[in-house]
């Protein structure tokens, strides 16, 4: 917790928000996307799902595969305090939902489907998106099915595979969006995005949750913002993003949400 705050305080003395932004792409992306005040309709759809998550008291026995939960003592936990706990936050979720929307993301992938709550975003953002979500737990990922079904989402495909044994099944096709929420040591997420480098194109961006939960996490973004292929990165403390855009210099930004 204290790295967190420690991590918080320097944020806020180095970020901004769109003034001085000298980039079209990045100027656009924060005014039009990042600060977009419009109520979409989505909105309430995405709200009701959180409701249904918070209102459902089942227990679930969970396998977990990443960094470990610095909340849960046991792996029997009940499902909304999953959702409350661990799910993506209702400002993040919203925000998912019009970045993927902004980019136009046809191609996804999610690494961590939990629940859902960020899977119904991406869902929701592009009537013709596929999204492919990947959940370790199969207990978890059986929920998030019923709670998907139940809303009608059906472009979502959810695979119950360990991330280390999905990158040789995934489809052999570049994706618009990886969004990666699954695993939160900073060795994995390196690995996982040496391994997802050769499924991305020129417009693509790679979203990373959590990049100052731990010492590994941030050193793990550092990482990747300064590989020679990431061309634009953005630092929102709760997120990384990482665009691969040739045409642009290579920049890095800090940005208040």
């Amino acid at each position: 917790m204290w790295y967190l705050l420690k991590s918080y305080l320097k944020f806020l003395m180095r970020s901004g928000n769109q003034h001085g932004i000298h980039s079209p792409f990045v100027y656009n992306l924060v005014t039009r996307c990042f600060y977009d005040k419009h109520n979409y309709g989505e909105y309430a759809i995405l709200d009701a799902y959180r409701k249904r998550l918070y209102e459902d008291n089942s227990l679930i026995e969970v396998s977990d595969f990443g960094a470990g939960s610095r909340v849960f003592k046991t792996n029997r936990r009940r499902l909304n305090r999953i959702a409350k706990v661990a799910g993506i936050s209702k400002k993040r979720q919203w925000l998912l939902f019009r970045l993927s929307r902004y980019l136009g993301a046809t191609d996804v992938l999610e690494l961590g489907t939990s629940l859902g709550l960020g899977t119904i975003a991406l869902a929701l953002s592009n009537p013709k998106a596929k999204v492919i979500s990947v959940e370790g737990c199969g207990q978890t990922a059986k929920k998030a099915q019923i709670f998907l079904d139940e809303f009608a989402i059906e472009n979502v495909s959810i695979k119950v595979e360990r991330f280390e044994d999905l990158f040789g099944k995934i489809p052999d096709r570049p994706f618009d969006l990886i969004y990666l929420d699954g695993n939160h040591s900073g060795e994995a997420t390196l690995r996982y995005f040496e391994q997802l480098k050769g499924k991305l194109h020129n417009d693509s961006v790679v979203i990373l949750d959590d990049i100052y939960i731990n010492s590994g996490m941030t050193a793990a973004w550092n990482s990747i913002r300064k590989d020679k292929k990431v061309r634009v990165s953005i630092d929102t403390f709760y997120w990384g993003l990482a665009f691969f855009r040739k045409e642009q210099k290579k920049q890095h930004f800090i940005i208040r949400l």
